[in-house]
């Protein structure tokens, strides 16, 4: 189901909540998704200085993915 995000904080609460629905532990996501611990630490508790590309990278990990609407275009 999409989630509407807003915040770096709503970005963290996402992986979170993938990330215990898959039983992964925190480091063994950092593991897979090739990021240290305590980025996986940092991200899932909001931090808003997250570097974009190793967020991708865990929420591709996650198998989620990231669609950006320009202004004026429509929800499907």
């Amino acid at each position: 189901m999409p989630k509407h995000v807003t915040s770096p904080a709503d970005i963290g609460a996402l992986v979170r909540s993938t990330r215990k629905e898959q039983n992964l532990r925190q480091d063994e996501l950092a593991g897979v998704a090739g990021v240290g611990l305590r980025f996986i630490v940092d991200l899932e508790a909001g931090k808003p200085t997250a570097q974009i590309g190793k967020v991708l990278q865990v929420l591709q990990t996650l198998g989620c993915s990231l669609d950006i609407r320009a202004p004026g275009e429509r929800r499907q």
